[in-house]
């Protein structure tokens, strides 16, 4: 530690407050900037947490699992609001900058690839975003091979005693996870009986936790997106607002929310 090291030096601030680059001169150009600059910081931090939290549920230690999964939907809750900044964009404001994205689109963020596997969504199809950079594409092709935060929840109820399938527990975890009628019933049990099951019935609300605040964000994705551009194409040739309507019905953890009709 060196005394001579100010607010600036310890956070780099001169790099980072000289990152943002505008290549059109319109006005507006730097809220979309740093509005995706500050998005990935975000991302960054969530993955961390996400990463950290799934290896503490691997290795059974749930207390400092249940503090980042919760920073991790406070950061969710962040990510949120940012969009009503970029809401302030309006559509000939976004008309006079688009040209010059070129094919960029926040479809090939890496970072939220990896968090939508560490997550459970997993698609590898979408890896191909991603081809142009090979560093980045191997990171993304691991997430995908990699156990996700349910996967390896699942496997913590079994080894707890609450039974869940072979089946689920051996499946391919780099291909999409599908609902399980025995998964169902295992957290029927959980919930059931919290006061038997009390640190994995709040695993199972930190999860719910999280992915409400995930299904917030791709709404206001979605309802962001529309008021900019409409039903345009998206600029790296996304199908852009169906695409982000079909988001809306994925589920990541869907017994959790399958039984709240049983219970």
């Amino acid at each position: 530690m060196t005394t001579s090291m100010d607010y600036g030096d310890y956070l780099h601030l001169d790099e980072v407050l000289q990152a943002q680059h505008p290549l059109s001169p319109d006005h507006n150009e730097l809220l979309f900037i740093i509005q995706h600059q500050t998005s990935e910081l975000w991302m960054k931090l969530m993955l961390h947490e996400l990463r950290a939290a799934i290896d503490n549920v691997a290795n059974d230690q749930l207390q400092p699992a249940f503090k980042m999964l919760s920073r991790v939907s406070r950061i969710m809750e962040q990510l949120v609001h940012a969009w009503d900044v970029l809401a302030t964009m309006t559509p000939p404001e976004y008309s006079a900058i688009r040209a010059y994205l070129g094919h960029s689109s926040g479809f090939q963020s890496w970072q939220y690839r990896c968090i939508e596997f560490a997550c459970g969504n997993k698609q590898s199809a979408m890896i191909e975003q991603h081809r142009h950079r090979p560093n980045r594409v191997a990171e993304v092709e691991a997430a995908l091979q990699q156990p996700s935060l349910y996967d390896e929840t699942l496997r913590l109820l079994n080894r707890r005693g609450v039974s869940v399938p072979d089946a689920v527990l051996q499946r391919d975890v780099s291909g999409p996870y599908v609902a399980d009628p025995g998964v169902e019933a295992a957290w029927l049990q959980v919930y059931s009986n919290p006061e038997a099951h009390w640190d994995l019935y709040q695993l199972g609300e930190e999860l719910v936790d999280l992915e409400d605040a995930f299904r917030l964000w791709r709404f206001r994705h979605l309802t962001t997106v529309q008021r900019i551009i409409g039903f345009k194409t998206g600029t790296g040739g996304t199908a852009g607002v169906s695409y982000l309507r079909a988001m809306l019905e994925v589920e990541l953890f869907p017994e959790l929310w399958s039984i709240r009709t049983a219970l």
